[in-house]
């Protein structure tokens, strides 16, 4: 059985951190909200509490079972966690003056606590809190404090449960890792046996388990998430899955050939649908952006639908949901769970009557690529930026034609090879050019031109929900600048795009 420390989610922005900190160190896993019923079997080794945008002294604070829940396992409060067991016991928890928020440094550790075991005496932490512990409760003792703080850890007496009003998962502790690592390993009791190849077993074994005999239908997008979870569920059930690429007319430049000789050389049962002129037709006349994306979306489901029909006995549909989906559908004000739309296929597990199986659904986007490399799956493709489902659809701003999806195929294909000759590709997170509808006055030879412009727009992230951009040098934006109005006739001017996600989006429509 997979041994797992379970994370109490309480509404911290900093929950998913924690988890991928655990994971970190081979160890899995798993949050849950606050008020979900916990089976304590033998896989659960210790519980963490996280932190919260609440106060603990409001009266709709959020609470739980403490007394059944702390001589279970092995428990860590951290931050409204730890103030929440404090209060709890007889503690006080009170407003602090000002909102405590940066780095700070633990003075008078008790270092010979497990706790912190291998960690300097006065390390760097980073406090995120506007209430602080004044008096802890009777029957636990302090374990560090900080120049403004008294309670900056505490340990109950006769149990392994502790709290610290500071957050362990963010870089700017500089030993927080170390002390996740004490409380997972040396006071849990965790192996650390959690790895890539020890999930691929696992998943397999269960998925035979699960699917038996029966078929398995995917659609494939070409990206990393959906070419994993495939490559799993093929590793398990071979030709029982079979898949689609349906190409919508709104890909990259041979994106569609390329894509599908890369799913051959994988093996995977794939069949090619070229549905380019369905998607055209619907898009024709279409200029608003939440328009175009229910086009898309319609036309989809209707090319999938008049596929999946053609077959027999497929009682699954596969999918390449991953974790943080998982995590974003789930509310701490209650503990039931839905993915979001955009994930279930605009509704087609309903329309067909299929059970959904989603090989990825509990892991990171790291940890995806992790399993691809595991399954040998080309660098291409495990390496490739996000790519919107709507495809160059929400690229081309106003309505979209052949001619224009030509032109901005064009463009765009320049830029992403350019990022790759100059050994920038994967140095960003995301990449592509942007159409914009407008005309603009240029000098060509002896000639005037009036034709169109085109956005680069380049980011850094780590999950999509903020962005940076990137900041390319300038001979390597001349340099593609002048390739892309050299080469693309229709195209005689090229901006870059230096807004952040927020208050910009990554994707302009």
């Amino acid at each position: 059985m997979q041994e797992k420390i379970l994370i109490l989610d309480f509404g911290s922005q900093y929950t998913q951190l924690i988890a991928r900190r655990i994971r970190e160190l081979n160890v899995y896993s798993e949050i849950i909200p606050y008020n979900k019923p916990i089976s304590f079997d033998a896989s659960v080794k210790g519980v963490i509490l996280s932190g919260s945008p609440f106060s603990v002294a409001d009266a709709h604070s959020l609470r739980m079972d403490l007394d059944t829940l702390l001589p279970q396992r092995p428990v860590l409060g951290i931050c409204y966690g730890a103030q929440y067991i404090a209060q709890h016991f007889g503690g006080r928890v009170e407003p602090t003056n000002k909102r405590e928020y940066g780095k700070a440094q633990l003075t008078n550790m008790v270092s010979e606590d497990i706790l912190f075991k291998s960690i300097s005496p006065n390390p760097q932490v980073w406090m995120s809190h506007s209430d602080t512990i004044t008096a802890i409760p009777v029957g636990f003792h302090p374990l560090a404090s900080t120049e403004s703080i008294a309670y900056a850890a505490y340990k109950k007496d006769d149990l392994p449960v502790y709290g610290i009003q500071f957050h362990p998962e963010v870089t700017h502790s500089l030993e927080g890792l170390q002390l996740l690592k004490n409380f997972v390993v040396d006071i849990a009791g965790c192996q650390g046996s959690w790895s890539p190849n020890s999930f691929l077993e696992d998943t397999v074994q269960q998925l035979r388990k699960t699917i038996g005999g029966e078929r398995v239908l995917m659609g494939l997008s070409g990206g990393v998430d959906s070419t994993v979870a495939a490559t799993i569920l093929h590793q398990a059930i071979g030709n029982q899955l079979i898949c689609f690429f349906i190409n919508n007319g709104l890909l990259r430049k041979n994106e569609f050939e390329e894509v599908l000789e890369g799913y051959r050389e994988l093996e995977l049962n794939v069949v090619g649908v070229d549905a380019s002129q369905q998607f055209f037709d619907a898009l024709a006349g279409l200029t608003d952006p939440e328009q175009k994306r229910k086009a898309i979306g319609r036309v989809f489901i209707e090319v999938f639908e008049a596929q999946a029909k053609q077959l027999e006995g497929v009682k699954w549909l596969g999918q390449g949901t991953i974790y943080p989906d998982v995590i974003e559908s789930v509310s701490v004000h209650g503990p039931s769970v839905t993915i979001k739309s955009h994930h279930n296929v605009g509704g087609l597990p309903e329309k067909l009557n299929l059970k959904i199986v989603e090989p990825l659904r509990m892991l990171f986007k790291d940890e995806v690529r992790k399993v691809g490399a595991a399954l040998q799956i080309p660098l291409a493709i495990l390496g490739r930026h996000p790519f919107p489902g709507p495809g160059l659809g929400i690229r081309i701003l106003g309505e979209i034609t052949p001619d224009k999806v030509a032109l901005l195929q064009k463009a765009d294909a320049i830029f992403i090879q350019q990022l790759k000759q100059h050994d920038l590709y994967d140095k960003v997170w995301q990449a592509g050019a942007v159409l914009l509808p407008v005309r603009s006055v240029g000098v060509m030879g002896d000639e005037r031109t009036y034709e169109q412009a085109v956005a680069l727009r380049c980011v850094n992230s780590t999950d999509g929900m903020t962005a940076e951009w990137s900041h390319l040098p300038y001979d390597f934006l001349a340099s593609v600048s002048s390739e892309i109005i050299n080469s693309v006739k229709g195209i005689n001017r090229v901006v870059y795009d230096i807004s952040t996600k927020p208050p910009a989006t990554i994707e302009w429509e």
